[in-house]
């Protein structure tokens, strides 16, 4: 952290380092889930859906929500309480899931999970808006590299434990009380956020009387104008195609292809959030000695080949060994793609611009999802991976580029 940052600031970097502690354990949770509905006999479509819903909401509902939260004083409260929402919908799942016949599981849990993109959508905007006024621009990247190194380190921890027990008791009780017990741990988190001080903020102006719908167009106005960031989301919107064209499809070649146990589907888990904590510490300093943008190229290519090299074995061992290459490789691209991103947000205007970039996000967080599945159906999973290998390619020839 700078020499400079005031006691105020010091604060809030403990409290919100403790609440790291708590995401983990939710992102434990998380880490399951697909999984869960896997077990539960969900399809290849259900499946990808778990993934793709939080983008059908987000598409529609970022801007909105930026432009309601740049109309807010302070946005602490709202993160809050978006926070607390989204944890409890984990016991949420626990408690109903023992509830419904067995053969509706899957419908109720993803009726659930559709219900809590609402708030994930607020959260998501929220989420960028409050980090960057914690750390501020010299602050990004040790900040960030420290709260993701705990927020990893704890899901590593807890979904290797939480993996070993699985394998060791009964389906579905041993996932159904997992939720429910991941969760109620996770909520001590909102605790610790709501001690986060940021000083009240004034609208932009003229934002004052204009209606909801007058709001968001003056946004998209303004956010056209802005050319950096025009660029930039327009390209991490073709790699960002394709690293969720292959989300719902590992855990589904983990359990159909591999035949991978609970424990080692959660000690791929665990590496891909451990590794992350060595990743973090050697890309801080390649971006200190290097620059951002050798972070952003190394990153982007990197990654890039994870799937390909997924589709090519059935071997579990290997299978671990990719899987901690490219948690390396995604722990610059958090650094980068963030940085990067808020280098292009005017800081009076940072909600509207960070909802702007989730939409464009979100976009091909819905649509390749569904995608990669479809491709699964007819062509196989392997190949559905390396498609997606070819988008994430793309992607990083077009960062390569430049301007």
């Amino acid at each position: 952290m700078p020499e400079d940052t005031t006691p105020t600031q010091r604060k809030n970097f403990r409290n919100l380092y403790a609440e790291a502690v708590a995401i983990g354990v939710a992102n434990a949770a998380g880490a399951f889930l697909p999984v869960f509905l896997t077990r539960a006999g969900g399809t290849n479509f259900q499946v990808g859906l778990l993934t793709a819903m939080p983008a059908f909401t987000g598409l529609f509902l970022a801007i909105a929500m930026g432009s309601f939260l740049q109309s807010r004083p302070n946005v602490v409260p709202w993160y809050t309480g978006a926070r607390l929402l989204i944890i409890s919908s984990y016991a949420i799942v626990g408690v109903v899931s023992m509830i419904v016949p067995q053969e509706h599981i899957v419908q109720t849990t993803l009726f659930i999970r559709l219900m809590v993109t609402i708030p994930l959508a607020l959260l998501n905007v929220a989420f960028s808006v409050v980090m960057n006024a914690v750390a501020g621009p010299r602050g990004r990247y040790a900040f960030m590299s420290r709260r993701w190194s705990i927020l990893g380190l704890t899901t590593a921890f807890t979904v290797s434990v939480v993996g070993q027990i699985l394998d060791r008791s009964r389906f579905p009780i041993n996932y159904q009380v997992m939720f429910i017990g991941l969760s109620t741990v996770a909520l001590f988190g909102v605790y610790y956020a709501r001690r986060v001080k940021l000083p009240d903020t004034d609208p932009p102006p003229g934002a004052a009387g204009l209606r909801f719908a007058e709001r968001v167009r003056n946004s998209i106005d303004l956010v056209r104008r802005e050319r950096a960031f025009v660029s930039f989301t327009t390209k991490r919107f073709v790699y960002v195609m394709g690293t969720t064209l292959s989300a719902p499809l590992l855990p589904i070649y983990y359990v159909r292809q591999v035949e991978a146990t609970d424990a080692w589907i959660g000690a791929i888990s665990s590496i891909q959030t451990a590794v992350p904590l060595i990743g973090y510490y050697l890309w801080s300093r390649q971006g200190k000695q290097r620059g951002p943008r050798s972070v952003l190229l190394w990153t982007t290519l990197g990654l890039a080949v994870h799937p390909a090299l997924i589709a090519s074995t059935r071997r579990v061992e290997l299978i671990a060994l990719y899987a901690g290459l490219a948690a390396i490789f995604q722990a610059g691209l958090n650094l980068a793609f963030f940085d990067e991103l808020m280098k292009t947000v005017p800081v009076q205007y940072s909600s509207i611009f960070v909802s702007v970039a989730q939409s464009l996000r979100f976009l091909p967080a819905m649509a390749a999802p569904l995608l990669g599945t479809l491709l699964a159906d007819h062509v196989g999973i392997g190949t559905a991976l390396v498609a997606s290998s070819v988008l994430r390619i793309a992607g990083f020839g077009l960062f390569a580029r430049g301007k």
